[in-house]
């Protein structure tokens, strides 16, 4: 992805990236039901590369597949891409996990940018403490083969109800993750950081007791000419 773009959306909130995605029509971007494994303190931002599991059929899924080199679940490990974001469709169930703390460690040492799965992590704990953005449903300790069969990697999926195409931007921030269409990225990347200059300037005004009317929102064009001479002072 444009290097630039990612620096932006380093310094934005998912919930600012929601607003910017509302007023292109996009309502329905932000992965339901997924948070952070442990917060990180910084955001995690890269394109989408994605893995997606189908139900289990029990003859199809003894613990013997993971002999398989080509296995989707540990090749989408060794072959998603540096900078990206492995995204998971595990059906929205965490009775059994999508991946767990050997498999992320690998993904982290071969650069990943991060992991979101809809479903659960196993060792969720020991993820958490990794340099590495995770985001689940819950914890979960079952092996992925006793529900979940691994079938196609870097396909169109849906991650916690929201469309995922490969090469699409994924923003997680402490608070959740968003799904940006990559042909928009380099635009919203602006309005958002736009978007949170005002929205530093608006707090900043409310803690010194000015009203929201006419703030937050920006109505009142005097608080336009306020936050022209914020921005210069702020250097922002």
């Amino acid at each position: 992805m444009n290097p630039a773009t990612r620096e932006k959306l380093m310094g934005v909130s998912v919930a600012t990236l929601c607003s910017a995605l509302y007023k292109r029509g996009l309502r329905n971007q932000t992965i339901q039901d997924v948070r952070p494994v442990k917060a990180k303190g910084r955001n995690m931002v890269g394109p989408a590369f994605t893995l997606r599991y189908m139900p289990a059929r029990e003859d199809r899924n003894p613990m013997t597949v993971f002999r398989d080199p080509k296995h989707p679940q540990r090749h989408a490990i060794e072959t998603c891409p540096e900078g990206h974001v492995l995204v998971m469709d595990s059906r929205k169930d965490a009775r059994a996990a999508s991946a767990g703390d050997i498999l992320i460690t690998r993904l982290m040492v071969r650069g990943g940018a991060g992991v979101v799965t809809d479903g659960g992590f196993r060792d969720a704990m020991t993820i958490g403490e990794l340099d590495i953005p995770a985001y689940h449903h819950r914890p979960s300790s079952p092996t992925n083969l006793t529900l979940h069969e691994a079938i196609d990697i870097n396909v169109p999926i849906g991650c916690g109800d929201v469309p995922v195409f490969p090469g699409d931007i994924v923003v997680g921030d402490d608070d959740s993750v968003i799904i940006i269409p990559a042909e928009i990225a380099d635009e919203i990347a602006d309005e958002a950081v736009e978007m949170t200059a005002y929205e530093d300037f608006a707090v900043e005004r409310v803690k010194q007791g000015h009203t929201i009317i006419g703030l937050y929102p920006a109505t009142d064009e005097n608080n336009l000419a306020i936050f022209a001479d914020w921005r210069k002072a702020n250097n922002r």
